[in-house]
């Protein structure tokens, strides 16, 4: 039997550059010996990104706010049933770009649901499994939008539904992040993700130079 996995999922708000990161992480730990796998929420599975695809078209009416945390979690079990946890049984480290403290986040603190009902579904898909580990990629949220904007002008795509919500709306979400950083401290680790890509990396070099000694002493 293959050592479990471990489970690293990276947050953040709009424009915080966690897709970029999550690149860097996995080629970090490939050069150490580790085999990876790189995914995303919602998403990972051909079914988890149709309903992806569901939640972020912004030319579909308006979404309940029910009905999307409902959505969010059928696209987390695919995810998890086909992907996630098979790979963790197999001894392959998962990095993840979003997993369920989004839906905290997003759901709980930007929508105004209720913490308790977004618990009841988490235990209700994941059971016990949380990541070991939470990247959290902090950022200013004007300094996120503008990313946002210059990178959609850039691609000539548009923004989607969660990216065109207003500012406050994104205030809430980084306020919730930050909350359940001080809430889990053993789980999370917040990157200042303001700064440079250069500077982002050091940060992360040695966030994960701790979490690979770590996993050497389990």
């Amino acid at each position: 039997m293959s050592k479990r996995g471990v489970f690293i999922t990276l947050e953040g708000g709009e424009g915080a550059g966690k897709t970029t990161s999550r690149a860097y992480i996995s080629e970090f730990l490939k050069q150490q010996g580790i085999q990876v796998l790189e995914t995303r929420e919602p998403g990972g599975t051909e079914v988890s990104e149709a309903i992806r695809h569901v939640l972020l078209n912004s030319a579909l009416p308006a979404i309940h706010a029910d009905t999307e945390l409902l959505l969010m979690f059928a696209a987390r079990n695919e995810h998890l049933q086909k992907k996630i946890l098979p790979a963790l049984a197999l001894g392959q480290w998962v990095i993840c770009d979003r997993f369920t403290d989004a839906t905290y986040a997003y759901q709980g603190y930007g929508r105004g649901l209720d913490h308790a009902r977004i618990a009841a579904l988490e235990f209700w898909v994941q059971g016990n499994l949380r990541p070991n580990y939470t990247l959290l990629f902090d950022i200013n949220v004007q300094t996120g939008m503008q990313r946002v904007r210059a990178r959609a002008e850039q691609l000539a795509m548009s923004t989607d539904r969660f990216e065109q919500e207003t500012l406050e709306f994104f205030e809430r979400v980084r306020e919730g992040y930050l909350e359940r950083a001080k809430l889990y401290p053993k789980q999370y680790r917040v990157i200042e993700a303001s700064q440079s890509i250069d500077e982002v990396q050091q940060q992360l070099q040695h966030v994960l130079a701790a979490i690979l000694a770590k996993a050497v002493t389990e």
